[in-house]
């Protein structure tokens, strides 16, 4: 799946420029104006990346910065700080806050562009990779095929980015909820039964005779793919 960022900004028109600019690149996009209601957010569903305004009714991002830094869960997320205040002591404090990288509007997009590519690179370089394995499956995004001990596995577009959901994030355990978001989008409606439906599917495609299943079922909590399987 293509990387997602979460982008909270509450200049509007500023939002709007970066949404459009990162979704000409290729990115899933979610923007929220308020840090209170990120932070609720980041919560249910953590994004590959966050830029993230200094000042932000509700709660400040220097602020949320510091108690995502906090979290187990958030600890690593990539963050970049978008602020108006270009002074040195300011610099220093949003990075000694728990911020990746810091850029002072007005900015270049091109440039910011270039950080977020350069920044996802370092912080999960599978994310950006058109090649995706885990034991004997491999997937290439670009010619859109996946194979299993060499064997192509026949598979429908939604059970095609399922798998890459899989793929991209090894072990990690994904709700029904998060799948719908990842795989289907959050702009389509679509029962939580249906994720179970097609991983029905994905599954006896990639699996035949006493193959592994590499998916594994976490009751009560959703999908993953099984880090057993993985090693």
């Amino acid at each position: 799946m293509n990387p997602r960022i979460m982008v909270v900004e509450d200049e509007e028109a500023l939002a709007l420029l970066l949404r459009y600019n990162l979704e000409a690149e290729g990115y899933e996009v979610e923007t929220i104006d308020r840090g209170d209601e990120a932070e609720i957010r980041l919560a249910e569903q953590v994004p590959d990346l966050l830029l993230l305004d200094w000042m932000l009714p509700g709660l400040s991002g220097i602020e949320l910065c510091r108690r995502l830094r906090q979290r187990r869960e958030t600890a690593r997320l990539p963050v970049i700080l978008l602020t108006a205040r270009g002074e040195e002591s300011e610099r220093v404090r949003g990075l000694t806050t728990g911020a990746d990288d810091y850029v002072v509007k007005p900015f270049s997009v091109p440039e910011l562009m270039a950080r977020i590519k350069a920044m996802l690179r370092r912080a999960n370089p599978e994310s950006l990779s058109s090649q995706l394995k885990a034991g004997d499956i491999d997937l290439d995004r670009e010619s859109h095929r996946a194979y299993r001990n060499g064997r192509e596995l026949k598979l429908g577009p939604t059970e095609f980015r399922l798998l890459e959901f899989f793929l991209a994030s090894p072990g990690r355990v994904f709700s029904r909820e998060q799948l719908l978001d990842g795989v289907w989008g959050r702009d389509v409606y679509v029962d939580e039964r249906t994720v179970d439906v097609h991983v029905g599917r994905l599954r006896k495609v990639i699996n035949r005779g006493r193959e592994r299943d590499p998916i594994r079922t976490v009751r009560g909590a959703g999908y993953a793919l099984d880090d057993k399987f993985i090693n």
